[in-house]
C-alpha cells in the first residue's frame, strides 16, 4: 500500500513540478491550458513561481559523532546510522545518551537523508533515536514535509552520481552541492492546494508504517510463545 501511495505522490510531483500541469484556477492543467510561463535560470516556469537553492527551502542538520555520547545507566537512545535506514533498529544497533541536544533526536515521521556511502532518503518510522553523523535530518519551518522529501528524492540520482565520482574517498556530497541544487517554489496559494492533496498521502504512509511495525513486534512477541506452548489458541 505504501509503495502505491508513494508512486502516486511521485506522479503528482512530476505532473505539477516538472510538467507544470497542476490545476489552474479553473481546475484545468496549467501549461497545456495556456498558463503564462516566464523565463528563469531553469528555463520556462509558471508565472509567480520562484527558483531557490534547496538549502534555503529546507534545513539539513548533520548528525553527531555519537561514540562521544555513550549511554548512562540503563537509559539510552538507539543510534540511527545508514544501516538503520535500511534495517530499522536491531540488536546490533549502537546506543547513545538520552541527554544529547533535542534537535538531534529523531522521531517517527522525520525525513532522514544519508549524504555519504549509500545515499538514501526515507521517512523514519522506527521510534525515537539519535541522529548519527553522515545523516541529515531534513526539516523546514516554511514548507510542507512532503515538499522537502520529494525534492530531495528528485535529486537523489544526481547526488548519487556526484558521490560515485569521488573514487578516492567514501562517496559523499558536500554542503555546496545542496546550495547548487535549485528547486521550484510555487506561490503560497498554489502550494496550499497541493498540500491538501499530498499531505494526506504522507500521513497515511507514516500511519501504515507504524501499524506494520506494531504488528511485526506483536508477531515477534507472540510466535515463540505459541511455538513453545506457553500460549494456546482455542479453535
Amino acid at each position: 500500500m505504501n509503495s502505491t501511495l508513494e508512486r502516486i505522490a511521485q506522479a503528482l510531483f512530476k505532473r505539477w513540478f516538472i510538467d507544470f500541469e497542476f490545476p489552474d484556477e479553473n481546475v484545468n492543467p496549467y501549461r497545456s491550458s495556456g498558463g503564462r510561463m516566464v523565463d528563469s535560470e531553469l528555463g520556462e516556469i509558471p508565472e509567480g513561481w520562484k527558483v531557490k537553492p534547496i538549502d534555503q527551502v529546507a534545513d539539513f542538520l548533520n548528525g553527531l559523532a555519537l561514540q562521544k555520547y555513550p549511554p548512562e545507566d540503563d537509559e539510552y537512545l538507539p543510534v540511527i546510522k545508514i544501516r538503520e535506514l535500511k534495517q530499522g533498529i536491531t540488536e546490533a544497533t549502537d546506543k547513545a545518551s538520552t541527554k544529547i541536544d533535542e534537535k538531534y533526536i529523531v522521531s517517527d515521521g522525520d525525513i532522514l537523508f544519508s549524504w555519504s556511502g549509500s545515499l538514501e532518503c526515507c521517512i523514519w518510522c522506527n521510534g525515537k533515536g539519535a541522529l548519527n553523523q553522515h545523516l541529515f535530518k531534513v526539516t523546514s519551518s516554511n514548507y510542507p514535509k512532503w515538499f522537502c522529501y520529494l525534492w530531495v528524492n528528485h535529486f537523489l540520482p544526481h547526488y548519487r552520481h556526484i558521490a560515485k565520482e569521488k573514487a578516492t574517498t567514501m562517496g559523499h556530497i558536500q554542503r555546496h552541492h545542496l546550495s547548487e541544487t535549485l528547486v521550484l517554489v510555487p506561490p503560497l496559494g498554489t502550494l496550499k492546494k497541493m498540500d491538501e492533496i499530498i499531505d494526506q498521502l504522507f500521513e497515511k504512509i507514516v500511519s501504515n508504517n507504524l501499524q506494520a511495525k506494531f504488528c511485526s513486534n506483536l508477531r515477534d512477541s507472540l510466535l515463540p510463545k505459541l511455538m513453545s506452548g506457553k500460549i494456546r489458541v482455542q479453535l
